[in-house]
């Protein structure tokens, strides 16, 4: 159900482009210092074919997002009249198990007293 929920929520893709940034951090890392390969990996200029991916998946995901048609239901009109008959027989039927003397009880004497007083 989470992994349901996570790929509704369209978190695949933000993995996806964790694995790319990541990927390109370590191969511009190869060639260059720390602060030139953080530059070259987030700004955008240069993105990786993971990146190139994962962008058109997500423009080909927000043009295929269909529209829900709701329709309002209708119901043909009841035919006739509608009677409330009561029953012909009746008959109440004894409640077994039941004592009174269970409700009425007295509370023990002298109170209960708590373990953490």
């Amino acid at each position: 159900m989470i992994v349901a929920l996570l790929a509704a929520s369209g978190a695949h893709w933000a993995a996806l482009q964790s694995v790319a940034w990541s990927t390109m951090l370590a191969k511009n890392l190869h060639s260059a210092s720390l602060t030139q390969a953080l530059v070259k990996t987030f700004d955008g200029k240069h993105p990786c074919p993971l990146c190139k991916a994962v962008a058109a998946g997500k423009a080909e995901e927000e043009k295929s997002d269909f529209t829900l048609e709701l329709k309002k239901l209708e119901y043909p009109p009841a035919q006739g009249r509608f009677d409330l008959v009561a029953p012909t027989q009746f008959r109440l039927l004894p409640q077994s198990g039941f004592s009174t003397e269970a409700l009425t009880h007295e509370p023990p004497v002298p109170p209960p007293r708590s373990r953490f007083a």
